[in-house]
């Protein structure tokens, strides 16, 4: 950081005061919070020197140090004869696009190796003490609605102090099953409560889905990349994994996916992620979503939509079901409110289509009925308009925190790091400059007490091994800004002596 400016009113030779030294930064300190929660926006006008003067009660020197320090470091520029203005914030470039053309359009299909690497990984991130999470998928317990699930789950003892002991409905709890299929409509779905089956988590709708259309030997087509749980499924199901390109912008490529049922036979169905895909952060237009819907529905191959994200898009972005436009049942949705509601909960849902008979047999086969008193809690805080502002301030927290951990890699990130910055969720993938192992950067990392999620397990092929997903699900703070700068410090100490280190963090905060 450079030295702070001399005060005017002193001679060069003077140090200034501590006192003084120290209230011109405390000032700039509260202005660069305001612009990092986006409270000031990028555009907007600072305070004149004079307002500051008089809305702080500070002298002419300190109003002067503190906008031109702000300026130095980046976060504001001044205009002739106009006033000091935020900046529009510094942002790494987007991975580029996939070029079918001069990269493979999809990988061969494989099923051995992922659930070894993976295992791993989570027991070195086990093992080791962690100060600092990067590799959660989840928010921080604070963001959740804590005081009114907790309150509803006191009422629902009280009023039903049987749901510890008795028998449980085997398909789920009919108010909440209830509330789910009344929810659905605002995303296309029509559906009748008892049509939703009730799981643990989203991770064993995909698994009741893909027992149902598939067995042992079967293919099947994923996103590429793609979360690593869906990996260690097919693998311990016996089914192998071909891997489609998938953009940030579009999602899954319907180009590569046509190529793959043109080459392979036996494929039975398409897992895909539409909104807030993991790790990409992506949401699926709309029109992609229906020729994907249409080209399953034409070769008779299962579409199975993984729709955990969705209540995180944030509002006036679609955030309509692929299962809006299925007409014949081809579409098993698969959700949850593991991210949205209450990890703690482990509640998901799904509706079969064709297979809705298959499903629930297998559901009773393989686990039973999930207990009532979690989704009885869930259908009572759901059914209120207490949800739905819960949802807008989560999203919003998401918004600032996604935002701030941007900014945070972009200053402290050696120079080729390249970012994907969804508009929803709490991921961001970023790509390590010069095909940087992203399992040294895990391992160097994790000895120091940061753990996050190496790109290599997104994959079974190493085409993500300079990728890291970082989760931003937790309330920005001092801790995490010193977190992810000693993440970049470790990813420039990590790269050949020849490629470029940072630069200085006032010369990149510059950077346009």
């Amino acid at each position: 950081m450079s030295k702070p400016l001399l005060s005017l009113s002193q001679p060069r030779s003077q140090p200034k005061p501590p006192t003084q030294q120290l209230l011109y930064r405390r000032l700039a300190e509260h202005y660069l919070d305001a612009i990092q929660a986006l409270t000031l926006r990028p555009g907007d006008r600072m305070p004149s020197v004079r307002d500051l003067m008089r809305q702080h009660q500070v002298s002419l020197s300190t109003a002067l140090q503190t906008l031109r320090h702000l300026e130095q470091e980046g976060w504001l520029e001044a205009r002739p004869r106009s006033g000091y203005f935020v900046r529009q914030a510094r942002r790494l470039a987007q991975p580029e696009e996939l070029n079918l053309s001069s990269a493979p359009a999809l990988m061969s299909a494989q099923y051995a190796g992922i659930h070894e690497r993976v295992s791993e990984i989570i027991a070195q991130g086990r093992s080791n003490k962690v100060t600092l999470d990067l590799s959660s998928a989840s928010c921080a317990p604070q963001l959740y609605a804590v005081e009114a699930l907790k309150n509803a789950a006191i009422r629902t003892l009280r009023q039903r102090p049987e749901v510890l002991t008795g028998m449980m409905s085997h398909s789920g709890n009919p108010a909440f099953r209830q509330v789910l299929a009344k929810r659905s409509l605002a995303i296309g779905i029509k559906i009748a409560p008892e049509q939703v089956i009730v799981t643990h988590g989203c991770i064993e709708a995909i698994n009741l889905a893909l027992r149902a259309v598939a067995q042992a030997g079967d293919t099947i087509a994923v996103e590429s990349p793609t979360y690593y749980g869906l990996l260690q499924v097919l693998e311990s199901l016996g089914m192998r994994a071909l891997e489609i390109p998938t953009s940030q912008r579009t999602g899954i490529s319907l180009e590569a996916l046509e190529l793959a049922l043109q080459t392979y036979d036996n494929i039975k169905a398409v897992v895909a992620v539409p909104n807030l895909q993991n790790p990409l952060g992506s949401i699926m237009p709309d029109a992609h979503k229906v020729r994907l819907v249409a080209l399953c529905e034409q070769h008779g191959m299962a579409l199975i939509e993984d729709d955990s994200y969705g209540d995180l898009v944030p509002e006036g972005t679609s955030s309509t079901a692929l299962k809006a436009w299925d007409r014949s049942g081809n579409v098993i949705y698969c959700a949850s409110l593991n991210k949205v509601l209450a990890p703690g909960m482990r509640l998901g849902w799904m509706v079969g289509g064709r297979w809705q008979a298959r499903i629930e047999m297998l559901k009773f086969a393989h686990t039973r009925a999930n207990e009532e008193w979690a989704q009885i809690t869930a259908a009572d805080f759901m059914a209120s308009t207490a949800y739905d502002r819960h949802l807008r301030r989560l999203r919003e927290a998401l918004r600032i925190q996604r935002a701030r951990s941007a900014d945070a890699i972009a200053m402290h990130f050696p120079a080729g790091t390249r970012l994907n910055l969804p508009d929803g969720g709490a991921l961001l993938w970023v790509e390590l400059p010069q095909q940087l192992s992203s399992r040294k950067v895990f391992e160097a990392a994790l000895r120091e007490g940061i753990r996050l999620a190496p790109g290599l397990i997104f994959s079974n092929s190493r085409r993500f091994d300079h990728f890291l997903r970082l989760c931003c699900g937790q309330p920005f703070s001092p801790q995490i800004e010193q977190g992810i700068k000693r993440l970049g410090e470790i990813v420039a100490e990590l790269l050949p002596e020849s490629q470029p280190k940072p630069q200085s963090k006032t010369q990149q905060r510059k950077l346009p």
